[in-house]
């Protein structure tokens, strides 16, 4: 009896995950997505539908796959101390990925920014080109993302001590303050003097900063689903790694954000 009872037992601190479609479905939707925006791009498609049912799918199978893994979670309790360990690691080398691609185009904007060639006038911004205020909407911007790091510490440090309301509070409004950051960079985008086209300036400039914007869409989804997680009990005081990487990532755009304002908006002008 007790050997056979053995062959049931698991004998590491391991969630070997039962065969799931979610990995393989999920690369083919990101395929599909990469396919549609290079074709796009390149005019071979004429408008931006396929483009948009692609972000769908990616964002579907997003769903379904993190659906599994917070009923794994929460009501299966198969995430152990070195489960959660894994991921924390896993995100924080993502994280590190997601600056060096900062660093990269951070590079290609001071790289022409500081030695500017006779194409753009030997000057920087280049020469007739009409840039934006450093202290009217990028100052609000920077002030409400600063905001918002601030009201998800203080749920941070509501959720270690077991504070679920004001927890909630605090992740209520940093969903607020993200939603109105992401609102006034569409406003920016659309009052801007200069487009995405014009010279390396254009280039740069829309390449770092709609990044960072794609970037806080996706911070909105991550806080909104905590939220959620917060509003219906699925996260305690002891388990809640999602709550951890969310405010971990929303700090990390905040300081790229406040790169971006210094080099960008107010000494790049």
């Amino acid at each position: 009896m007790h050997n056979n009872t053995r062959g049931y037992m698991q004998l590491h601190p391991f969630h070997l995950v039962s065969p799931s479609p979610w990995p393989m479905y999920t690369a083919f939707s990101l395929m599909n997505l990469a396919l549609s925006l290079g074709l796009t791009a390149h005019n071979y498609m004429n408008n931006n539908m396929w483009m948009m049912l692609s972000m769908m799918t990616v964002l579907y199978s997003m769903t379904l796959w993190f659906r599994d893994m917070f009923a794994e979670s929460t009501f299966l309790g198969d995430h152990t101390m070195a489960v959660k360990k894994g991921m924390m690691q896993g995100f924080l080398l993502f994280v590190l990925s997601e600056m060096l691609m900062f660093a990269s185009l951070f590079w290609a904007y001071l790289h022409s920014a500081l030695n500017p060639t006779m194409e753009m006038g030997m000057s920087w911004p280049p020469a007739g080109m009409e840039t934006m205020s450093a202290d009217e909407l990028p100052l609000l911007n920077t002030m409400m993302l600063l905001a918002s790091g601030v009201t998800i510490t203080y749920a941070h440090h509501s959720i270690i001590n077991g504070n679920r309301s004001n927890t909630l509070y605090g992740f209520i409004y940093s969903t607020l303050l993200i939603l109105l950051f992401v609102m006034c960079q569409t406003l920016e985008y659309k009052y801007a003097p200069f487009t995405l086209t014009d010279s390396v300036y254009g280039s740069t400039f829309y390449s770092t900063t709609a990044l960072h914007g794609m970037h806080m869409v996706m911070t909105f989804i991550m806080t909104s689903i905590c939220t959620i997680r917060v509003y219906y009990y699925s996260v305690t005081d002891t388990s809640h790694v999602g709550l951890e990487t969310t405010i971990l990532y929303l700090h990390v755009l905040d300081v790229m954000w406040l790169f971006m304002y210094m080099v960008m908006y107010w000494w790049g002008t």
